[in-house]
């Protein structure tokens, strides 16, 4: 079947299958996004996993009133949720079948984008778009965004091994006779991270694969929320057995079917993304949960060879090393801040006895490859750390202090010269920015400005936004041989609230802060009704 002259849509070919655990207060949105995604949408198969809260209700209601939506109550949980999306497609008649999430939305338009390009290119997998929605804020960032600027059709994941980084499953639409002739499943039962599996043993099979430039699944974030998703409960040691576990388990059906090269993607994008995800965490948790981390990451990561950590980025193959070179838990700070993004790589640079980048003098099996000789990365892409005191000042004004620390000599080649500094209001709104001189200090680079506070304020208010605002600093160093842009680290003594008398706003309440990667941010309002909001974020 295909996409007939006209460019219009064959109607009834999609299934959606909805899964849902006591979620009564989100699972009606979630079904109703699903049936107003038009014709093309033949079923929706809601599949209740046992609640006890009227989520069985709401979907009892919800299917008297549409003939589309069918709904399986199952008398026991299962426990995760890949038995009740194993339920939905067992239950499916329509040709296709996509995935959603009682908690999640799928966005007008979404099934028609995944069906036209499955039809148009004879896919059994179509995929798009995922938007990661934090609420209440609703800032959206886009997931794993490089895989889907623009549409394309691959003969198989092979082709494109980047797209392993996109474990998710909801974002997809699969032909279900392609599923079923593989015998492509979820694992059943209280298996966390089973989308991993899921979605290795589809690209195992080495379907043909579409893929669209639209947003195709809305993935809502409530990290307030009384039951979080089990995705978000990282502070538990046993959320990252169970992740180290998935992708183990996603390398085996890769290995089982014959694809080395898949296998190999799979874990450089566990090294790329989870490891870095979780380093940037350890300094805010327990000894315990180090120490149980530090061993579980050193056993699997001594299964992967040297070809492996090579192939990924710099700054994960580096944290690598040093867990695998270190026995216990050691300079977690100094991994965090190498792995946020951007990574910043702090003091001291040591080198080993053949003048080799080394993590430390007494862990010279960490081989920081890349920073020096034929292999080097580019300088705009080395983890240059800038650091930044930021303190309140008379008058509304806040000094800004910068040091740009040299890189094994590599900055040094490029000579820096000035440095703009960007204050960016995160919900997109303006930006400001002032330039100075930076003075060559030898290892490294300083500058000083004066920020207007007022000023900023004044940009809120045109804007129509109401207070307070976050704003996050940025530096773009200017060097002789090029530029680059980083966020800045914040240091020093000046992280406190402050209430600044200003002519033109009464007053400004200023709270310079560090994000959770150790970013420099400030967060601003005028006038008092602002007191609150800034003063309530320590």
């Amino acid at each position: 079947m295909t996409v007939n002259e006209s460019g219009t849509l064959p109607a009834a070919q999609v299934g959606v299958i909805v899964i849902g655990f006591n979620d009564a207060a989100h699972i009606r949105d979630a079904v109703r996004s699903a049936l107003g995604q038009g014709p093309v949408v033949a079923e929706v198969i809601a599949v209740d996993d046992a609640s006890t809260d009227g989520t069985a209700a709401i979907l009892d209601e919800l299917a008297d009133g549409d003939p589309r939506l069918r709904v399986i109550h199952r008398a026991a949980n299962s426990g995760g949720c890949g038995t009740p999306r194993n339920d939905g497609v067992r239950a499916a008649t329509a040709p296709y079948v996509m995935f959603l999430d009682s908690d999640d939305m799928l966005p007008e338009g979404a099934a028609d984008a995944l069906l036209g390009a499955a039809l148009r290119h004879r896919a059994p997998v179509a995929a798009g778009l995922c938007v990661r929605r934090e609420l209440p804020q609703r800032r959206d960032t886009g997931w794993q965004p490089a895989l889907y600027r623009r549409a394309a059709v691959l003969a198989g994941p092979e082709a494109r091994p980047a797209l392993l980084r996109d474990t998710l499953c909801v974002n997809k639409l699969y032909a279900r006779d392609f599923l079923t002739e593989h015998g492509i499943t979820f694992p059943e039962g209280r298996f966390i991270y089973e989308d991993f599996v899921f979605t290795a043993r589809v690209m195992a099979a080495a379907p043909r694969v579409a893929t669209v430039p639209d947003t195709v699944y809305i993935w809502h974030v409530r990290r307030d929320a009384a039951a979080p998703s089990i995705s978000l409960g990282r502070e538990r040691i046993a959320n990252w057995q169970a992740r180290v576990s998935a992708h183990r388990r996603s390398v085996e059906v890769f290995l089982d079917a014959g694809s080395k090269p898949l296998a190999r993607a799979a874990r450089v994008k566990f090294l790329d993304h989870d490891l870095r995800m979780y380093v940037r965490e350890l300094p805010a948790r327990s000894a315990g949960y180090r120490h149980a981390w530090w061993r579980v990451t050193r056993g699997y990561l001594a299964d992967f060879d040297e070809a492996e950590l090579s192939a990924a980025r710099p700054p994960a193959r580096w944290i690598a090393r040093v867990v695998l070179a270190a026995e216990a838990p050691r300079d977690l700070e100094r991994l965090a801040q190498l792995a946020a993004r951007p990574a910043r790589l702090l003091p001291p640079y040591a080198e080993d006895p053949a003048a080799l980048p080394v993590w430390s003098a007494d862990l010279p099996r960490a081989v920081l490859d890349g920073v020096l000789g034929p292999d080097a990365v580019p300088p705009h892409h080395l983890p240059v750390t800038v650091d930044a005191e930021l303190r309140l000042a008379a008058r509304a004004r806040a000094r800004l202090r910068l040091r740009v620390h040299d890189l094994y000599g590599r900055l040094a080649t490029i000579r820096p010269e000035a440095a703009e500094v960007e204050l960016r209001r995160r919900d997109g709104g303006p930006v400001l920015r002032r330039a100075v001189p930076l003075t060559d200090e030898g290892t490294a680079w300083t500058a000083r400005v004066v920020l207007p506070l007022s000023l900023l304020a004044d940009r809120d208010r045109r804007d129509g936004a109401a207070p307070p605002q976050a704003w996050d600093v940025r530096v773009r160093v200017q060097c002789a041989g090029g530029a680059f842009r980083t966020t800045v680290r914040a240091v020093g003594r000046g992280l406190h609230r402050a209430a600044l008398p200003s002519l033109r706003h009464g007053v400004l309440l200023a709270r310079p802060y560090a994000t959770t990667n150790g970013s420099l941010a400030l967060r601003l309002a005028s006038g008092a009704r602002g007191a609150w909001a800034v003063t309530g974020h320590g």
